[in-house]
């Protein structure tokens, strides 16, 4: 069983400093390694017999500047002998691993950084090629200090009490939080630099303790559907809200962000005085992003424990976030009309504060932890789809009201959508027909009215009791 825990370090002077003078080589190494990838490439695939495009100097030692044990060279490093006494070729990752003892002897300073933490540095760029070739991210990028502010160690990393060592950083003390649990050993530490300071995250692995046991879809007795909205920020299945506390677009925050955007805006480049201004502005978007966290992982506590199985909608957030088409003004070309992106602006600013991705996945790893069923399904047509007749339309839904228009069922319409997200889990997973979750009633505003017979008045009296008796 593997566990992830986070503390906060408290580093002396000279070792952040000794950090941060690692970072800045550790970046350099990465881009070094990403150019020599692209110019192997080019030279040895895109650009045929030629070192160049531009010179069309044919390629040699001395011309091209590819090294020898780059990624697809036939000397060098390229092939290793295995255990079996079999010859192999390495990937592109083993032989730039291969040539850092060639760095250290080039570039002594680099003798300064532990070896593990080299290596990591190389497959780092080596996952970030995987995830591009697997359609899982944008081709890799050169690094600068506002992406890269982070390395890790692979071994060597021990705790005792309230310290921690780091290969060749030494020991420092720390914020232990909660502590390791008995049988656990360390894999792997990354030390993060944030605005407030240095942070570990520890990789921690049980090889002897049982992972958590997780129900089958045929125990699962309750289930409870979860849309996300930006109003109240989930509607529960059971007619329960949670309001979004909206950390960083509510009216506070965002004029404090402002008054500090500005007086950064106002100081002159490259001067001290714009750089404490910017950790300030640094300070304030890691102080919403804890605000954020500790409330989604209590929040995630909340709604893992209503029922035995979450559904939640599989939600395309980044197409909800895209930019509005174009419209061409027919009758004048070259002119172009509005399409209501300013008003979208203000949307994407609150979806990316609410953060719903993030909170799934909370949701989905305490649920794991508890013993208890996350399934995620298509959220197409769950705010407009009856639960009673099944009719889908568009006219259904107007804002936060729901009114069928085929049977006139009336509901609240957010949690209409997590009754229909609830019941399309049941049918699409094979949940038990009989779990069921008790529904509250509906607001009063959504109530369905009392019709009325022939000549029959309301009576105010009763009305005017009715009233009095909701405010007690």
């Amino acid at each position: 069983m593997r566990f992830g825990y986070k503390y906060k370090l408290k580093p002396s002077r000279p070792q952040l400093d000794k950090f941060c003078k690692w970072l800045d080589m550790l970046r350099a190494n990465y881009n070094y390694n990403l150019a020599d990838r692209e110019a192997t490439y080019r030279t040895r695939f895109a650009m045929g017999d030629y070192c160049d495009l531009r010179t069309k100097s044919p390629a040699c030692p001395l011309t091209c500047p590819v090294s020898p044990n780059s990624a697809t060279s036939d000397t060098g490093e390229v092939y290793k002998t295995t255990k079996k006494g079999k010859i192999s070729r390495r990937n592109a990752c083993e032989i730039q691993q291969a040539n850092l003892p060639v760095l250290k002897k080039v570039r002594p300073w680099y003798k300064g950084i532990d070896s593990t933490v080299l290596q990591y540095n190389v497959e780092r760029l080596d996952g970030a090629y995987r995830s591009f070739f697997e359609g899982l991210g944008g081709y890799p990028k050169r690094k600068n200090r506002s992406t890269f502010k982070s390395l890790t160690f692979k071994t060597g990393v021990r705790i005792k009490g309230n310290s921690i060592y780091l290969p060749k950083l030494g020991w420092m003390g720390f914020h232990n939080s909660q502590s390791i649990p008995d049988g656990f050993k360390i894999k792997s530490a990354t030390v993060r630099l944030k605005a407030d300071g240095l942070y570990v995250s520890l990789k921690i692995k049980g090889e002897d303790i049982p992972g958590f046991r997780v129900m089958s879809e045929n125990e699962v007795k309750t289930v409870v559907g979860l849309d996300m909205g930006i109003t109240k920020l989930v509607h529960c299945s059971d007619g329960s809200q949670f309001n979004n506390p909206k950390h960083s677009t509510n009216k506070r925050t965002r004029k404090l962000l402002k008054v500090r955007q500005r007086r950064l805006g106002r100081k002159k480049k490259g001067s001290k005085n714009r750089k404490k201004a910017a950790k300030l502005i640094g300070r304030l978007h890691q102080k919403i992003t804890n605000k954020r966290e500790a409330f989604q992982w209590q929040l995630g506590n909340k709604l893992t424990r209503k029922a035995d199985a979450v559904v939640v909608e599989d939600l395309n957030i980044s197409g909800m976030k895209k930019r509005c088409k174009p419209k061409e003004d027919v009758s004048n070309k070259g002119r172009f009309l509005t399409n209501g992106q300013s008003r979208k602006k203000g949307l994407n600013r609150s979806i990316s504060d609410a953060s719903w991705y993030s909170l799934t996945q909370k949701i989905e790893y305490l649920a794991a932890k508890q013993g208890k069923v996350f399934k995620r399904v298509n959220p197409r047509h769950t705010s407009q789809t009856c639960p009673k007749c099944g009719y889908v339309n568009k006219a259904n839904r107007n804002k936060e009201k729901f009114l069928c228009s085929s049977c006139g069922y009336l509901a609240h319409a957010d949690l209409n959508a997590a009754r229909n997200i609830k019941q399309r889990g049941i049918e699409e997973y094979c949940f038990p027909v009989a779990c069921e979750v008790k529904i509250k009633m509906v607001p009063e505003d959504f109530r369905e009215p009392k019709q009325l017979k022939l000549f029959e008045m309301p009576i105010p009296e009763t009305t005017g009791v009715r009233r009095r008796a909701a405010r007690l």
